[in-house]
């Protein structure tokens, strides 16, 4: 079918709204109308090369939509079902068979290679192929193919607007905190970052009770968003002389839990250091390879965690109806971190996300 989609050329080019030609859905696919797609830093790190994606290419891998046909195959899903498309996994490996899909030890190529896991393509143009299958998804366009496994209905009460949110960095910043920390009610909760991730796992604690809950930032409006979705505190980093000391002064011993968004190595390690004894450091931020962070080995040795997390060690079908319910009982406003643009406003969407005006910027499709 003849679909609309934003296609880049090259490496950091435009994105280009197209028309261009949409496969069929095979039997364990289902064809899904995007009406939202939220974006985030990793398409615009595909757009710019930094995963090898060859070019042409479709990004976006937060679309929310409605189903409008099914593969012959699929029965979780029928026509009308308003589903968010999530990350895939080969539902093969060692990872994935010890239900540790997020994991999963062929994600990158099933992320980031531009086709299906066979190699067939979703997306072309007068007969040559546009590289897409992003995350399995590529959901800039206003129709797309999504596999079955990929796919979470969710409640038709929930703006699809809200819902695409959830579908990498909301499960990612939320699911640090429910699904890998668990703190409980009173410990405190440090994020490093309160972008859209970050915010997510900060409204996460408030869920779960964390007091002092800290945000660090550079962005005096987002330390200010911080404060209004929970932070009791809030430190600007380019204000402070010690961030590790100050707090030390809010918590007493250190930090029970910090969550390190921005990868920025000297970040990191902040985030390591405010560690109470037998504290967790969580690391989300993803960092150049090469980048390197290093800490006195006694410091580890007092029951210190640091361990990084992908897509919040979250399964899809279970975690984001919770995150849809929290939605509805007020206990997570995603909504408050969304700034919406037209499709044909996705290179100002990109521009003003990367100058982090924008913390959460959603995409509306066209139909």
């Amino acid at each position: 079918m003849r679909i609309i989609a934003a296609v880049v050329h090259e490496r950091s080019g435009p994105f280009q709204i197209k028309k261009v030609d949409l496969c069929d859905p095979r039997d364990d696919e289902l064809l899904v109308e995007v009406v939202t797609s939220g974006m985030c830093a990793t398409d615009l790190h595909g757009r710019d090369g930094y995963y090898n994606t060859p070019y042409p290419a479709v990004f976006g891998h937060e679309g929310a939509g409605i189903v409008r046909a099914t593969g012959k195959a699929v029965t979780q899903f029928k026509p009308g079902d308003h589903v968010v498309m999530c990350y895939p996994w080969c539902g093969e490996c060692p990872n994935c068979c010890s239900h540790r899909q997020t994991y999963c030890v062929h994600a990158f190529d099933l992320k980031m290679r531009g086709t299906r896991a066979d190699g067939s393509i979703l997306h072309a143009q007068n007969g040559k192929p546009i590289y897409s299958a992003f995350f399995q998804q590529s959901s800039f366009g206003n129709f797309t193919i999504a596999n079955e496994r990929y796919a979470v209905r969710v409640r038709n009460d929930v703006p699809l607007a809200h819902v695409c949110a959830l579908a990498c960095g909301g499960q990612t910043g939320a699911g640090a905190v429910l699904n890998v920390m668990k703190p409980k009610p009173g410990e405190s909760f440090v994020v490093f970052g309160v972008g859209a991730v970050g915010l997510s796992a900060l409204m996460a604690a408030k869920i779960c009770g964390c007091d002092p809950i800290i945000a660090v930032d550079l962005h005096h409006h987002r330390l200010k968003l911080a404060r209004e979705l929970g932070a009791t505190h809030a430190i600007n980093h380019s204000g402070s002389a010690s961030i590790v000391a100050d707090i030390k002064e809010i918590t007493g011993l250190g930090a029970r839990y910090t969550l390190e968004t921005s990868a920025v190595a000297l970040v990191l390690r902040e985030a390591i250091g405010a560690l109470m004894p037998a504290g967790m450091c969580v690391l989300l931020g993803s960092a150049p390879v090469g980048t390197e962070v290093s800490f006195e080995t006694p410091f580890l040795q007092n029951g210190r965690t640091v361990r990084g997390v992908i897509q919040g060690d979250s399964v899809p079908q279970q975690f984001i109806p919770q995150l849809v319910d929290h939605i509805v009982a007020g206990r997570f406003p995603v909504g408050r971190l969304i700034t919406y643009y037209d499709f044909a406003e996705i290179n100002r969407a990109a521009a003003e996300s990367a100058a982090g005006k924008t913390i959460k910027p959603v995409l509306r499709m066209p139909h």
